[in-house]
């Protein structure tokens, strides 16, 4: 497997149709644990996967996944969407970690990777994240990469049958 960057623990790769099996029963097994946090149903089937990787076929977005390096085994993933160019050179980040592997740190680290990647090899200037004011355990995990408070978004996105609000979230270059 080709790693993008590597920390102590866990690497940073792009997702790949090989990852099917591996990243469905990620989901299935934390189904009810994400399904307050993640819009859209949980990725369970092989049309699901597919769909959700055909996501990054375009400039707009990019899927990675969080990998343990001595195993290789899936342990988060981090999508940077909406990604603008020109004078804007942001995107917004979206991850999870997943029941089996939450609070380890691997998502802590995994994220720094991504910070660092998206800063250089991907050139980009800013990143935002936007998180429902209740999920402390996703504030925490920002706030330990260096992410500051913005905002508040009421009623931003469609999560779990009603739309919630967010905190955003934002780091630039400067500011690691």
């Amino acid at each position: 497997m080709i790693y993008l960057a590597e920390g102590e623990r866990v690497a940073l790769r792009y997702l790949c149709l090989q990852d099917y099996e591996e990243l469905t029963a990620l989901h299935r097994e934390s189904a009810e644990m994400l399904a307050r946090w993640m819009p859209g149903p949980p990725i369970v089937t092989y049309e699901a996967f597919v769909s959700y990787l055909s996501r990054f076929d375009g400039p707009a977005n990019e899927g990675f996944l969080i990998c343990r390096r001595d195993t290789g085994a899936i342990v988060g993933r981090v999508n940077v969407n909406d990604i603008i160019r020109g004078t804007h050179q942001s995107g917004t980040i979206g991850y999870c970690a997943f029941a089996s592997t939450t609070g380890r740190g691997y998502m802590t680290e995994g994220l720094r990777l991504l910070v660092r990647h998206a800063f250089g090899e991907m050139e980009l200037h800013r990143l935002e994240a936007n998180i429902q004011p209740r999920n402390t355990a996703s504030i925490n995990l920002i706030k330990r990469v260096g992410f500051q408070r913005e905002g508040f978004s009421p009623r931003f996105q469609f999560i779990d049958g009603a739309w919630r609000d967010h905190e955003r979230w934002a780091l630039t270059v400067e500011m690691t």
